[in-house]
């Protein structure tokens, strides 16, 4: 496995970034203890890095492989991010991560900020200035934002408190915002450029470009600047193919097709039209009609960000 060290911040990180999104009840719904496991032999097999967010409901998978590995690796990085838009919010939210994951600091902490454009410092300000006292305070390492705006990454490499970048980029541009694939690409080499340390999110689309995995992961872990790719796995066949990839060895014949699930967001007849998954789709795909939610396939990239906002538990992706 390759590691890098993630701009100026001194964290180093494997290529591979673990993608804990997809295990949690957002979308597969593993336990704890079934995801704790996969986590688990992922960093047995090298991965030192996983990302999570508050909104994912996955510190106790993560807390399970950790309490598991008990003074075995003890440079496992993790960040994770929040939504939260004030002062207190945010602090709440810290504290629920250390409290949540069982560590005193946490490595990287993100504006979890998708659908946000280069207002989001200002608009989150409560929120920002509550991460960069954390980090002087030594309650997290390194301030982040985590983006699908190209104008917010672009603002994020003007900010000087920001030391991590993490946005969304993948070889078709799905998911893009204010910008194009090229764009981002530019913005990502300039950010690494002055120092920000950059991972990458959505390289296969959110699940829609498992055509050529290899070469859409491939297409981004290249790109320039980029130092880590978070990708999410459910089962050992993903883990297996993804170790594969990023230490350059061959796929085994037929995993890659094994590893194939094309996920489909449902939108259960419960669902009582109040609107909050139109308000935080990234990509602008949700929307109302006649009293139900229901999604554009043509615009959705099956982020799952809509499903922890339901007030109902109506919206799956499976």
């Amino acid at each position: 496995m390759k590691y890098n060290v993630l701009g100026n911040t001194g964290i180093s990180v494997s290529q591979l970034c673990f993608g804990v999104l997809p295990m949690g009840p957002n979308q597969f719904g593993l336990s704890p203890e079934e995801g704790g496991q996969l986590i688990r032999e992922g960093i047995l097999s090298g991965i030192n890095f996983l990302d999570t967010a508050q909104s994912y409901r996955t510190y106790p998978h993560i807390r399970q492989a950790l309490d598991s590995l008990k003074g075995k690796r003890d440079d496992v990085v993790i960040a994770t991010k929040s939504t939260a838009s004030t002062y207190d919010e945010m602090k709440a939210a810290v504290e629920e991560a250390r409290a949540a994951l069982d560590r005193e600091v946490i490595d990287i902490f993100h504006l979890h900020a998708a659908r946000v454009d280069a207002n989001v410092f200002k608009d989150r300000e409560g929120a920002f200035e509550c991460l960069v006292d954390c980090k002087a305070k030594g309650l997290i390492k390194a301030v982040g934002i985590s983006t699908h705006s190209v104008s917010a990454v672009r603002a994020g490499i003007d900010t000087g408190e920001i030391d991590v970048i993490f946005p969304i980029i993948n070889i078709e541009g799905l998911g893009i915002l204010h910008g194009s694939k090229e764009e981002m690409a530019s913005a990502i080499e300039q950010a690494a450029l002055k120092g920000k340390g950059v991972y990458a999110m959505k390289a296969l689309g959110g699940g829609n470009l498992l055509a050529d995995i290899k070469g859409a992961i491939d297409y981004v872990r290249y790109l320039p600047g980029v130092s880590s790719v978070a990708v999410g796995m459910v089962n050992r066949d993903e883990l297996t193919m993804n170790l594969c990839i990023f230490n350059d060895q061959e796929v085994p014949a037929g995993l890659a097709d094994a590893t194939v699930h094309q996920k489909k967001l449902i939108v259960q007849v419960f669902c009582k039209g109040c609107g909050r998954c139109v308000e935080i789709c990234p990509n602008m795909a949700m929307e109302v009609v006649g009293g139900k939610a229901r999604h554009d396939a043509s615009k959705c990239i099956l982020c799952g960000y809509c499903a922890p906002v339901c007030p109902e538990f109506a919206i799956r992706l499976v």
